[in-house]
């Protein structure tokens, strides 16, 4: 495998929003096959890093599988969306900063700690099992528009999982990588037992 070739592939792999937003880095340096580290509210690129030498264990349908789940959670983050914790934060800042202006040390501190929590929130949010669903739903989606089947797609998905934990030298699968590989069986045929909905709320929480 060509570096640039394989780079240059998958971003014609990718949906058009996902070329604009991220660039692929090779990185032979970490130890995992694929990192995007959460992107800052502040960064308008975000970055999906790859070791090559690790990639070219996987096969081509599990690297386009696992790269566009990569890339559907990347550009699923939204730092700016209208929401309760976004509504929070903004408070929060904005109640600091006239605190600061009439001098008021504890407005001042109650507001950035508005704000400090919110911003939590939305960064544990983002890293939930819920978002790690979505995402690998996503990426079948897209999947599907480049000649997988559903079925095939998430069959692909469930086993790049599970083979980058091997390469990796991971003795076993964390608590979201067991929920998505139980959803993926489901949505491949492999098993009747689907992650349900309303339980996916609930995953949030853990």
């Amino acid at each position: 495998m060509e570096q640039n070739a394989e780079i240059r592939r998958l971003l014609d792999l990718m949906p058009a929003s996902g070329r604009m937003m991220t660039k692929i880095v090779s990185k032979p340096e970490q130890r995992q096959i694929i990192d995007s580290p959460l992107p800052r509210p502040w960064q308008q690129q975000r970055q999906v890093y790859i070791n090559f030498d690790l990639w070219r264990r996987l096969s081509k349908p599990q690297r386009d599988l696992l790269l566009l789940s990569n890339i559907s959670w990347l550009t699923g983050i939204k730092w700016f969306k209208p929401d309760i914790y976004q509504g929070v934060g903004l408070a929060g800042l904005l109640g600091a900063t006239v605190e600061l202006v009439q001098s008021d040390p504890v407005g001042v501190v109650i507001g950035v700690g508005l704000s400090a929590f919110a911003v939590a929130q939305i960064w544990r949010n983002s890293s939930s099992a819920k978002v790690e669903l979505e995402a690998d739903e996503a990426a079948i989606k897209v999947a599907q528009r480049r000649g997988y089947s559903e079925t095939e797609a998430a069959g692909y998905l469930l086993s790049a999982i599970e083979a980058v934990a091997q390469i990796e030298k991971r003795s076993s699968l964390n608590f979201v990588d067991l929920i998505r590989c139980q959803n993926l069986r489901a949505i491949s045929g492999l098993s009747p037992v689907s992650v349900p909905q309303s339980e996916r709320k609930d995953f949030l929480q853990k």
